[in-house]
């Protein structure tokens, strides 16, 4: 992988760590502020639900770290590219049923990293 395709990697992966912090500890405090369009009183109530969303937010990015510390080229791009498809489609099932922000703040790094990736 080139620097500039570990670089996306690790963004998309920094992305999915702030994602998981929010709606694993911080729903009913950062939440409101990432999910403006979502009524204020529903954050207590969604509290659980987020939780669980984050941790798979959170194996998403361990995913992308994981990418990155395999030392075999093809297997770390191999490894790369199937989390960043996984990150490209929950960003377009994101962007289709809550918010179409999240097609920029998923889909786009996910699909500029696997470009980066697939042109080595």
């Amino acid at each position: 992988m080139s620097i500039l395709a570990q670089f996306m990697v690790a963004l998309v992966a920094l992305i999915h760590l702030c994602i998981f912090w929010i709606e694993a500890f911080a729903w009913e405090t950062a939440g409101p502020k990432a999910f403006p369009s979502m009524p204020r009183a529903l954050f207590g109530s969604t509290k659980v639900m987020a939780a669980n969303q984050g941790v798979y937010n959170g194996f998403l990015a361990a995913g992308l770290i994981w990418s990155l510390l395999i030392q075999n080229a093809a297997w770390s791009a191999n490894v790369g590219l199937f989390f960043l498809a996984c990150v490209a489609v929950a960003g377009v099932v994101g962007a289709l049923t809550v918010d179409r922000k999240i097609l920029f703040i998923q889909m786009v790094p996910a699909v500029v990293g696997i470009a980066l990736i697939l042109l080595r």
